[in-house]
């Protein structure tokens, strides 16, 4: 056994199974391993970005590390983006690279950079591999880092990856949530109990799963406080018997209009809401000195036994009544519009669908309907790094291939990454993937109109994508998934409903009027 064999049998002694790979020569010995590795699944995407915004989606849906394969630091720097965007959600993710043979890196040979310095930007935790001995005890601590909700990054050297090990796999990676700060839970409580004027709970990160939701909908019962959702949450469980947490809108005046009416927030998991930018003479902290707050989790806690506590510490009913439902809206016909799309998405979307929401502002209208829709997960953008949203679906799909996966896709973010559609044929993913074809980067023109600086002729040089149009149909069809064009709410209708029926990847290019 050499050293790429003992390590990645470690991983998959450790339950890790899946990687995703863009691999060169300094990983061979590594391509070589995956594949003689009994229940190590291997998916090959064309581009970095893919595979670790893949493997970002795959562990949002586990909950457990998915592996990147990515070729020295120019590989690793193709795929940073994607990783940012995951150390922001917290996910657990391990990358391997494959570094130059450790007497060559001396000799600067071309490809040959710092990666070590690269890898700090995004990893919580990271390590060079010494020894073909040593690939073993570093993969399971690998593991165990990346578990607790980071990213672990393990650089190895070519020839350390050929050469002998004689060590066995290593033990199980030893991996615990650090003890619940009870004192901060009691305090929490009494302060939601003694608190004078309107609470909100703002919640984040593992409470917005279906059990964390739950025991949040105990904290509503028993003290009558509002349930917020931070801006960009990993991911939301949704369900008619789960309690709907308000989203903290986007663009600041929006967000400090909803949070000034609180005079209390306790914060479970969650960041304390800050602008995505600063902007002259607007506030870039959301919440006011003199509104109260405190803060719960964090610090490698576990989120559902901070809330469970909360909601004991309470003394909250065990089951609270389900929240009210709106029925939804007629669906509007004729030309789309980012309303009607969003409108037929929330009432054609199949029971436990997962929802891949990248549509920067075309996604707007379908996120005020989501809560009122089947039940669905919903992933989101966190580091606000665009060109997530296929590679995600790629990652949600392998990590679930029994759940329908729906990207909602922009257009402009979606040509980041439209190299995961390859990845999707080729693995027959059941992903249906809805661009929003409105040709120009309209979330910049957005922020050109509240900088006051006019979007005519002259100025969209920048934010157009029309000159000349991507025609997304022939893009799909080059990649090897079915694709057709719509421009009504009747036709997205029938081929949203012929996707979802048919397995595999499926790509519908919305055309968009203007509302």
């Amino acid at each position: 056994m050499n050293g790429a064999e003992l390590l990645i049998r470690t991983a998959r002694n450790e339950g890790v199974d899946v990687c995703f790979a863009n691999p060169g020569t300094t990983e061979l010995p590594l391509v070589a391993a995956l594949e003689e590795t009994p229940g190590m699944r291997s998916v090959l995407g064309l581009f970095e970005g893919v595979c670790t915004g893949a493997a970002d989606g795959y562990a949002r849906m586990t909950g457990k590390p998915a592996l990147t394969l990515l070729h020295l630091g120019p590989g690793f720097a193709n795929g940073v983006a994607n990783l940012h965007n995951a150390r922001r959600a917290r996910t657990p993710l391990i990358n391997l690279i494959g570094d130059h043979a450790s007497w060559h890196r001396a000799a600067d040979p071309p490809l040959n950079m710092d990666i070590e310095s690269l890898a700090g930007t995004v990893s919580g935790w990271q390590r060079n591999v010494a020894g073909p001995n040593d690939a073993g005890r570093d993969m399971a601590e690998a593991v165990a880092a990346a578990t607790a909700g980071q990213i672990a990054t393990l650089i190895i050297p070519h020839d350390f990856q050929e050469q002998a090990a004689d060590n066995p796999l290593a033990g199980k990676a030893t991996f615990a949530y650090a003890p619940t700060d009870n004192a901060a839970v009691e305090a929490a409580a009494f302060f939601l109990r003694d608190a004078a004027g309107p609470v909100a709970v703002i919640l984040g990160g593992r409470t917005l799963l279906a059990e964390g939701l739950c025991q949040a909908a105990r904290i509503r019962a028993a003290t009558g406080c509002d349930l917020l959702a931070e801006t960009f949450a990993p991911r939301v469980d949704r369900a008619p018997d789960l309690p709907i947490a308000v989203r903290i809108p986007y663009f600041p005046e929006q967000a400090i209009s909803l949070l000034q009416r609180y005079r209390a927030f306790v914060l479970i998991e969650a960041r304390e809401p800050v602008g995505f930018f600063g902007y002259a003479g607007v506030p870039g902290r959301f919440l006011h000195d003199d509104q109260e707050r405190r803060s719960v989790g964090g610090n490698g806690q576990d989120a559902l036994a901070v809330i469970t506590g909360l909601a004991d510490a309470l003394d909250a009913p065990t089951s609270p009544p389900p929240p009210e439902r709106r029925s939804l809206p007629p669906v509007e016909d004729g030309p789309l519009t980012v309303q009607n799309m969003g409108h037929i998405l929330a009432r054609h979307q199949p029971d436990n669908a997962i929802i891949i929401n990248e549509g920067v502002t075309s996604g707007r209208a379908y996120g005020e309907l989501a809560n009122h829709a089947a039940p669905h997960t919903m992933l989101t953008l966190n580091g606000g790094s665009i060109g997530w949203g296929i590679p995600q679906a790629v990652g949600a799909a392998v990590a679930c291939p029994d759940r329908p996966v729906i990207a909602l896709q922009a257009d402009g973010s979606g040509l980041y990454t439209v190299q995961g559609l390859w990845t999707q044929a080729r693995e027959q993913l059941n992903v249906t993937t809805l661009i929003a074809a409105n040709r120009r980067y309209q979330i910049l023109e957005a922020e050109m109109d509240r900088a006051g600086m006019p979007v005519d002729a002259s100025g969209r040089g920048l934010t157009a994508l029309d000159n000349p149009p991507v025609d997304w149909v022939s893009v799909a069809h080059g990649f090897g998934v079915p694709a057709a064009r719509v421009e009504t709410g009747q036709d997205l209708r029938h081929e949203l409903l012929r996707s979802l029926a048919e397995p595999g990847p499926h790509l519908i290019e919305m055309t968009l009027s203007q509302p």
